[in-house]
Parts: structure tokens; sequence; C-alpha cells
């Protein structure tokens, strides 16, 4: 597949460019990322009139469980031996408001490789890679535990495209549910996206459940040096125009 037809924070792209965006796909993310900008601010006003959807919505915790399957246990190893307590919790919390997300959405989705892919997203911002995207770790190490468990080559692509789209402006369901819902659920940890629509009760557990433990100034810290490491990457855009360092600080959460 050539450059130009991978498409943008696919795995493949990612393969392919280790992340550098050429000005055309820079400008590509202008229009979701001003969506995303005016979704959050709708939601938040919302949430301070105490107007939000979230607050009449009762999800059942047992619908937010980990399943337990071999690729579950598998990840989960991997991540607890190489992530930060910070960078792992958020981890966790990120399964948790995109399976809770999806539930309300009504998605059917398969939550072993969402769990797998939520869990093992962030591990290459502790294995950095030189030069490129740190989900090229990322998706490098979820294709290690999916060799170790004998996941299908459909199933592994599915989990690696979740990890490398996550953080990509304005994902829909056309990359994948998983994806989605990764993404989604991580916008929700580290800016408070469609935190408005989640009841309160599984925002407070999450929290209760996976402390954030100084989350805040460890990702706006580590995304700026992700922004230095890849200046024409992914990070450094929606640092720039996102405003993503503001939007972390204003997330509806105490650290």
């Amino acid at each position: 597949m050539s450059d130009h037809k991978a498409v943008l924070g696919s795995a493949a792209w990612v393969q392919q460019t280790h992340g550098w965006m050429t000005a055309a796909e820079r400008r590509s993310l202008v229009g979701p990322l001003a969506r995303t900008h005016l979704s959050n601010a709708v939601g938040r006003l919302r949430m301070a009139v105490r107007l939000h959807p979230g607050r009449n919505v009762d999800i059942p915790e047992s619908r937010l469980a980990v399943p337990e399957t071999a690729l579950t246990r598998a990840a989960r190893k991997v991540a607890e031996d190489t992530l930060t307590p910070t960078l792992l919790h958020h981890s966790y919390r990120t399964y948790r408001f995109g399976r809770a997300l999806g539930e309300l959405d009504g998605l059917q989705v398969d939550a072993e490789l969402l769990f797998a892919a939520a869990i093992l997203h962030d591990t290459g911002l502790v294995n950095l890679p030189n030069g490129a995207d740190f989900t090229l770790s990322s998706m490098r190490l979820a294709r290690e535990v999916a060799d170790q468990v004998g996941l299908s080559t459909a199933a592994t692509e599915v989990m690696q495209t979740a990890i490398t789209m996550h953080y990509t402006p304005g994902v829909t369901t056309a990359a994948g549910t998983e994806a989605y819902l990764l993404a989604a659920g991580a916008a929700v940890d580290v800016a408070g996206v469609r935190s408005w629509d989640l009841p309160p009760q599984t925002l407070n557990n999450a929290v209760r459940d996976y402390p954030r433990v100084g989350f805040k100034k460890a990702f706006a810290d580590a995304f700026r040096a992700e922004a230095v490491r890849v200046p024409q990457g992914r990070a450094k855009f929606v640092n720039r125009y996102g405003a993503l360092i503001t939007a972390i600080k204003l997330a509806p959460f105490d650290e």
C-alpha cells in the first residue's frame, strides 16, 4: 500500500509514515478538531448548569466489567510491567469510559479487543520509538501480545488500528467500533469530552477504582514531549490547534 492510500492514523499509516503528517493531512484534521471544540464547549456548559443528559442515565457496573480471556490477561500483565501507575490507571479508565459510551450509543463491540487495545494504547509513551509516533511502539507491543495468545490476524489488526487511531481528531465508527470507543474513552479521561453523556456514578466509580494520581500533569508533560519528538505529528497538531494542554487542565476531574 502506498503512503497516500493509507488512512490517516491507521496502523498502516503509522508504519509507513512513523506518524509524520503532510500539510494536506494536517489540513484534513482542522474540521474534525473544530467540531470537537464546539461539542466540548456546549457539553461542558450543560454540565455547569446541570442540564447534561448523563444526569438521568444509569449504566450497570456489570456491563463495564473486563472480560477474562487469555488475551486480556496477557495484555494486562504486559501493561502492568510496562506502564507507570498513572498511565496504567488511565488505561483502565479509558476502557471503562469507552465501554460505557458504547452502551449509551447501542454499539456492539468486542469487549476483549477493546480492553486489550485500551490497556496497551499508551505503552509507547514509556518505550518511545526513535523519531516516530509513540503509537508505533504501542501497536508493536500489542502485536507481540496477540502472537503470544494466538490471536487471529483480523483481530490483531482491529486491536492495532484502535491503538494507532485513538488520538486522531474525528475518529468515527467507520474506523471500527473498537477504534471509535477507544478514542471516545480516552477523550473522556484526558479532556472531559462527552463526560456530560455519562452518569456521575460511572465517572466517580472509575476514578475511585483507578485513581488519577497526578494524571493531568503527567499526561500534559508526556504530550509536550511527544510534540517535540515528532514535530509534524498528531500530538504537535492537537497541542497547537486543539489547545490540548488547556483542555487537560479543564477536564472535570481533580487531577
